[in-house]
């Protein structure tokens, strides 16, 4: 078991309004496995760390609990180098920057 992973998952999971049902639908495993990563039951694989990282937009590091911040992600693929300033300029005003 991964301290503090379970109610990382469990408070991310109700954060963004999933069912166990939904979070299993989505990362492609049964809802009663998801029910054992909340309960620290069972562990996540490498690959399923992964899809909950990447389905909570946060980082595998905050989930391990190497780092606290609720990091989250955005995905710049395709945006032109002028739009990926522009976001990163307006992430930048919203700290105070």
């Amino acid at each position: 078991m991964i301290k503090g992973l379970p109610d990382k998952l469990k408070d991310l999971r109700i954060k963004y309004g999933f069912s166990q049902k939904q979070v299993a639908e989505l990362i492609d495993i049964s809802p009663s496995v998801v029910s054992g990563y909340e309960t620290g039951e069972r562990t996540p694989s490498t690959e399923k760390l992964l899809a909950l990282s990447n389905l909570f937009q946060c980082s595998t590091d905050y989930l391990l609990g190497k780092d606290n911040k609720k990091t989250s992600f955005i995905d710049l693929d395709g945006l032109t180098d002028e739009q990926i300033r522009a976001v990163t300029n307006l992430v930048q005003s919203m700290r105070g920057n």
